[in-house]
């Protein structure tokens, strides 16, 4: 009996300990990450990159406020400037060759991103992080290379780019069951399920509309733990696609249009942040998959100063603009024009969260301490490599971006599209060249004959990263698969 009585206060007593004891908070070092990546935005296409002049028509104050708030990244790039390769950039932290992935994956593709690449969700998940994906994937649509299987609890989105369906304006003209045969009927996935299996464009224009509430909803239900959030944008990829709220809106037309509901969707995710006292403890990564496709005219947007555009390692097509917020830690209206790329946001993501890398080999590197602005931060890349397909067409090192003799798609000054109807390109070449960015930001002069020291030692470096990822038919030794159906 007295045993009993003993056991019985124990009982009591940790009863009461545990009910005087203060609820658990999260941990310091487990703060929430959310990436929105908008398709096809062009470097001058929201207002802390547009230049003196401003934007033409339109106005993006909730990204402004970010930048405002935030560091501004002005030496921003992606892997490679095309769908598919700039993703797998950003989700395995690898230059896109090093895992298989080029090009814009179709539907029905044989090759995904591996199961053996871990993405950053996969990072977050080491630490018990909800993480979830709404928006586009395009790293293989089989259900095997879907994000379910790579890391994240819930997906709402297309697999795929908008414009890969039966409405694609290069099928127009055909009868519809051969349009069929070219471009499938465009899917919406959520989880691993269809629930859509025939986008209209009523259902298109309702897309930033359903990623956004599914964002907030995601965070009002996490708020009390970790959570990874990644918002990859089908817009302003065409065929461009607004709702109601926002038709007619700017002064710019339907492109316009649509970079306002952007800017309103991030206003969105910012204010459910501070709503919920979370905004200094998440740090948000605003930028973009690759620059405007400039065929489309009025119906693209604008890479500014930069040269070219999507599909070309021109600055135009792989410079993005990109902000990083988290008010407290992240110094706000601070700008930093060193390098860095997306495959440095898996590194640093788990730096900062605590986690593992890979045991692979990746190419990103830790950028925590530019993102806060610590004195004297510098880079952590000697330099950046940037491939086309398989060809290495360019290297940037520092101030210096030199190109290899290479062919690229151009306008060669003329007009683009109107009403979501594209120009065609012309074939343009480009010899050996060295352009000093710092003052020449447009690629226009070529001044390799004034620094052959800077031209020798960019030589170099490439020389050893064709070993390591190959150049053109030669493999090098340091490429891996992609996942195959």
């Amino acid at each position: 009996m007295q045993r009993l009585a003993t056991l019985s206060a124990i009982v009591l007593l940790v009863t009461l300990s545990l009910i005087a004891r203060p609820a658990v908070t999260r941990a310091a070092d487990t703060p929430n990450v959310v990436v929105i990546f908008i398709d096809d935005m062009g470097y001058a296409d929201v207002g802390p990159f547009a230049g003196k002049d401003g934007l033409p028509g339109y106005e993006t104050p909730n990204i402004d406020r970010m930048a405002t708030e935030g560091r501004v990244f002005t030496d921003f790039y992606v892997s490679q400037a095309v769908c598919s390769a700039s993703r797998a950039g950003l989700m395995t932290g690898c230059y896109n060759i090093r895992v298989g992935i080029q090009g814009a994956l179709g539907p029905n593709s044989r090759i995904g991103i591996n199961a053996d690449e871990m993405t950053i969700a996969e990072v977050c998940k080491q630490k018990g992080y909800a993480t979830a994906i709404f928006g586009k994937w395009h790293l293989g649509d089989a259900e095997k290379f879907l994000p379910l299987q790579h890391g994240f609890d819930e997906y709402f989105g297309l697999p795929y780019s908008n414009d890969m369906w039966p409405y694609h304006p290069a099928v127009m003209h055909l009868p519809m069951e051969q349009r069929l045969k070219r471009w499938p009927n465009l899917p919406l996935i959520e989880g691993n399920k269809v629930i859509n299996p025939a986008l209209t464009h009523e259902d298109q224009e309702k897309l930033t509309t359903q990623y956004t509430e599914h964002a907030v909803s995601f965070i009002e239900r996490n708020k009390d733990k970790p959570f990874f959030l990644y918002v990859p944008h089908s817009m302003v990829h065409v065929p461009l696609h607004v709702s109601d709220r926002f038709k007619g809106k700017s002064k710019r037309g339907l492109f316009g249009d649509v970079m306002m509901e952007v800017d309103w969707s991030v206003g969105q995710i910012l204010d459910t942040l501070r709503k919920n006292n979370l905004e200094k403890n998440t740090l948000v990564i605003f930028t973009a998959d690759n620059g405007p496709w400039l065929s489309y005219g009025d119906h693209a947007g604008s890479a500014g100063p930069l040269r070219e555009g999507k599909g070309t390692e021109f600055d135009g097509g792989c410079r993005e603009s990109c902000i990083m917020w988290m008010p407290g830690t992240v110094p706000a209206g601070t700008r930093t024009s060193e390098l860095a790329m997306t495959i440095d946001i898996l590194p640093t993501v788990a730096h900062l969260i605590g986690a593992k890398l890979p045991d692979h080999k990746i190419d990103g590197l830790n950028i925590w301490p530019l993102i806060k602005g610590e004195p004297d931060a510098k880079s952590p890349h000697e330099a950046m490599f940037m491939y086309w397909g398989t060809q290495l067409q360019a290297v940037r090192m520092g101030k210096w971006k030199l190109h290899f003799p290479h062919d690229y798609r151009t306008l060669d000054g003329k007009p683009g599209g109107t009403g979501g109807i594209p120009a065609n390109y012309s074939k343009g070449h480009i010899e050996l060249s060295l352009f000093d960015l710092e003052n020449d930001i447009g690629e226009t002069k070529d001044v390799k004959d004034d620094y052959p020291d800077v031209v020798k030692r960019i030589m170099k470096l490439a020389d050893e990263m064709r070993k390591d990822l190959g150049d053109g038919k030669d493999p090098g030794t340091g490429r891996r698969e992609p996942g195959k159906r």
